[in-house]
């Protein structure tokens, strides 16, 4: 699975302004709201209640807060860089500067879970983690996101 299948160039946002963890999901749901049909509230809530289970904070900086929705077709994606790092409660008690919001339909089990591994493996790649701290435009973090696994993925 490539990301361009589930990411869009106006599903990245370069400098995202947040200051706590509830806001980053408040702020990831309203602009999640352009790229796919449901309403940024029931995005929040459910995004709300994922965190409850656990922190999707991996660690070094990294987070992929995702939620399943049966309205949905298929998955969607957004990236975001922040502006300023905010505490997520990770893993590593670092906090994430660097989050892809990941949507997904109830009935996409397998979809899903393909979709958290490709991202959780590109996202572990420290050259490109690197590249996208560096980045400071959406078309340039889209340009990274999307490269081909095979020129991308150094560490894979």
């Amino acid at each position: 699975m490539q990301l361009s299948e589930i990411i869009s160039s106006d599903g990245v946002i370069a400098a995202l302004k947040a200051r706590s963890k509830k806001q980053l999901l408040q702020e990831l749901a309203q602009q999640a709201e352009r790229i796919c049909s449901l309403g940024s509230r029931q995005i929040f809530e459910t995004l709300l209640q994922r965190e409850k289970l656990g922190s999707t904070g991996l660690g070094q900086g990294i987070a992929i807060p995702h939620g399943k929705f049966g309205e949905l077709d298929r998955v969607h994606g957004l990236f975001a860089r922040l502006d300023q790092p905010v505490d997520f409660e990770s893993v590593d008690a670092e906090p994430v500067d660097l989050v892809f919001l990941l949507l997904a339909p109830e009935s996409a089990g397998a979809d899903h879970l393909k979709a958290l591994a490709r991202i959780s493996r590109l996202l572990r790649d420290a050259t490109l983690v690197e590249k996208l701290r560096g980045t400071d435009n959406a078309a340039g973090l889209y340009a990274i996101l999307t490269e081909p696994a095979s020129s991308a993925s150094h560490a894979a």
